[in-house]
């Protein structure tokens, strides 16, 4: 049975990594296996977990000299941990037939210690906002494919000796797959505001909070408006429901574990909980209100306009969000930190029609069209079955 690696570094990169999986099992009979070099996500997937697994304290948000996050990490075994994950993938040399690091750079230069032919898929960087640089192009020529989000940045790293390829945008593609279950949620909601907190803890349930918050303030004066709000895998129900009942919401839990819960205001049902993925509630919303990074392109992919909070608690994150910006462009809106002025910026951009249809043909521009998924998923296909 021909064998593939998957290395990714995010819970947004492991969406992706499952993405390129799938489409890889409908084109030949590859076994596939994932590393996760950050977070333990553990939900079913088309790939079968292997190595060792932690939750660190960043969520993975330790790039661009970010030194509370490091200092927390380090202080929490990072060190002992990577050393672990590079142990593993030394050991496993002659165990796959090819490997496919999803993220940044540090994911390709872990997965080449398995010394397979090494596929590289770059989630975050581009031209626009964070260039590779030399030493990331120089790692970048080992692999035996590279593919980048977009042409331009394909193309700067072609002029420095990477065979780089843009073939399509893999986060596109994880709007192609719906899921019906999420009718019932989205009855009544009109209109409907997706809420993605992202999936890092401890900050998705804080901003969980928020927005719901702010969909509260909303519904004051909009008696259809209605939110759904996705739980990420990884992250607990239970913890999600304390800190919104925390909050003043009348909470009431199902059984169902893909719609565990729903948020009261008195007698209205305002905002209703989804661990499916993110897709269908893209298909379905109005507007985004999102505090996450892949989900929020996701959004802007879909052509649906995205609204992100400056929140107090991301001044050490704001680089991030700032990337983000620059990346979507006028598909992402920067909203105010207090709920009642988010709730006044969200009005007023619900009330707006003609902004929200440019702010989705901006987003759908600056992701561009689907298809990467297959596309990649044919070179590590042939790969794999020349090895």
């Amino acid at each position: 049975m021909t064998r593939a690696l998957f290395v990714s570094n995010g819970h947004g990169e492991e969406a992706i990594a499952t993405r390129l999986a799938s489409e890889l099992q409908n084109l030949a009979p590859i076994e596939c296996d994932h590393l996760a070099l950050v977070g333990d996500f553990g939900h079913p997937s088309v790939m079968r977990d292997v190595g060792p697994r932690r939750v660190m304290p960043s969520g993975g948000l330790i790039a661009m000299g970010n030194l509370p996050n490091i200092a927390r990490d380090l202080a929490s075994g990072l060190v002992g941990h990577t050393l672990a994950q590079w142990r593993f993938l030394r050991s496993a040399r002659g165990a796959y037939d090819v490997t496919v690091a999803v993220g940044d750079v540090f994911a390709l230069m872990m997965a080449l210690q398995a010394r397979a032919p090494a596929i590289y898929v770059g989630t975050a960087k581009s031209v626009y906002v964070a260039p590779y640089g030399p030493f990331e192009a120089r790692v970048l020529r080992r692999a035996r494919a590279v593919f980048v989000r977009d042409a331009a940045t394909a193309q700067s790293l072609q002029d420095a000796g990477v065979a780089a390829q843009a073939p399509g945008n893999v986060i596109v593609d994880l709007n192609a797959a719906d899921d019906e279950r999420i009718e019932p949620l989205a009855s009544g909601f009109a209109p409907l505001l997706g809420l993605f907190p992202g999936s890092r803890a401890p900050a998705a349930y804080a901003d969980a909070r928020f927005l719901c918050g702010v969909v509260r303030g909303l519904a004051r004066t909009q008696p259809h408006v209605g939110g759904i709000l996705s739980i990420a895998p990884g992250l607990e129900v239970a913890r999600f429901a304390e800190a919104l009942a925390a909050d003043g919401w009348d909470i009431s839990h199902a059984s169902d574990p893909v719609a565990p819960f729903v948020l009261r205001a008195g007698a209205r049902e305002v905002v209703r909980a989804w661990r499916g993925g993110v897709g269908p509630i893209v298909a379905r919303a109005t507007v985004v209100l999102g505090q996450a990074g892949t989900a929020n392109e996701v959004a802007a992919a879909g052509g649906v306009p995205v609204v992100a909070f400056e929140l107090a608690g991301e001044k050490k994150t704001a680089w991030y969000r700032k990337r983000q910006a620059g990346l979507l462009g006028d598909a992402l809106q920067l909203g105010p930190g207090g709920e009642v002025e988010a709730a006044a910026c969200v009005r007023g951009l619900l009330d707006d029609a003609p902004r929200r249809v440019r702010m989705g043909s901006v987003g759908r521009q600056r992701m561009g069209p689907p298809g990467g998924a297959r596309a990649i998923a044919q070179c590590i296909a042939e790969i794999a079955r020349a090895t």
